[in-house]
């Protein structure tokens, strides 16, 4: 028998709201991620939480919003995951800001980036959890035809991505 269940656990959250989720290691993560937010796009605003897996074993959390700093800390109980971190994020994107994630010395992984319906699979022990991947969204339905393509190349230049 083995000490090992796998489970999954949704991603609580409004539809239109992105979120970032990762794995860090050491507790200054939650104010380096706040510090990333805030500089990257000064008008946005977040909440982000933090699992803190060693120590007192607490959610960390910060934000500049407090409905999303609630969301982050919902989703963290949730989750339950060691030295993860979720960040909700409105007024921005994650395209935004996540090379300035990725590049904060403490985070290890990134391991999804989206407003997606979401569920995070998780691999739970006696001693803790921990996050072996994401279902992010839907499986695809089909290859993109030429209607579909020039709908995503007008769609980009519409909302000013692309020239």
């Amino acid at each position: 028998m083995s000490d090992i269940e796998l489970k999954t656990v949704e991603i609580e959250k409004p539809d239109d709201i992105n979120f970032i989720l990762g794995q860090t290691h050491f507790i200054k993560s939650v104010e380096d991620l706040y510090e990333v937010m805030v500089n990257s796009v000064p008008n946005g605003k977040f909440g982000i939480a933090f699992c803190e897996a060693s120590g007192a074993c607490k959610i960390r959390s910060e934000g500049n919003d407090k409905d999303l700093k609630k969301l982050a800390e919902k989703n963290a109980l949730n989750l339950g995951a060691g030295h993860s971190f979720i960040i909700f994020m409105k007024d921005c994107y994650p395209l935004n800001v996540l090379n300035s994630i990725k590049n904060v010395p403490e985070v290890c992984t990134v391991f999804c980036a989206t407003a997606n319906q979401t569920k995070v699979v998780i691999a739970e022990s006696k001693t803790g959890r921990g996050i072996l991947g994401v279902i992010d969204g839907f499986s695809p339905k089909g290859l993109e035809n030429k209607e579909e393509f020039a709908w995503r190349k007008k769609f980009l230049r519409d909302i000013g991505y692309k020239l």
